[in-house]
């Protein structure tokens, strides 16, 4: 089956830690993403702009409507994604667990696919 990890973060947060420290977040990140696509359960990966260069489309009066930044305002943005294939929710539950930016303040919702075509 397959799994979406959404990996959320405050960008103020995360732009707060030295630039040290990211860099190793960041090479514990290549490190978990390269390990899961050498066993076969990396499927994708996408790490997103800052949360300011997004736009939002939305129904307003029956129409679409474009607003600057995100949906909704919230405490944490969404900085990126892993798609990843295991055997239940358990298991990619622990990989999420492994996502380095948990013990900086991140947080990791796991959502399991559901292929309608």
């Amino acid at each position: 089956m397959k799994y979406l990890l959404l990996c959320c973060f405050n960008e103020q947060q995360w732009n707060a830690i030295p630039d040290a420290k990211r860099d190793g977040i960041m090479r514990k990140y290549r490190e978990l993403v390269e390990g899961l696509h050498k066993s076969g359960r990396h499927l994708a990966t996408g790490k997103l702009h800052p949360v300011a260069t997004s736009a939002t489309v939305r129904g307003l009066n029956g129409t679409p409507a474009v607003v600057d930044g995100p949906f909704a305002e919230t405490k944490e943005q969404l900085g990126g994604y892993h798609l990843v294939e295991c055997r239940d929710m358990d298991e990619a539950v622990a990989i999420a667990a492994r996502i380095p930016t948990i013990p900086y303040g991140g947080t990791v919702e796991v959502r399991p696919l559901e292929e309608t075509w």
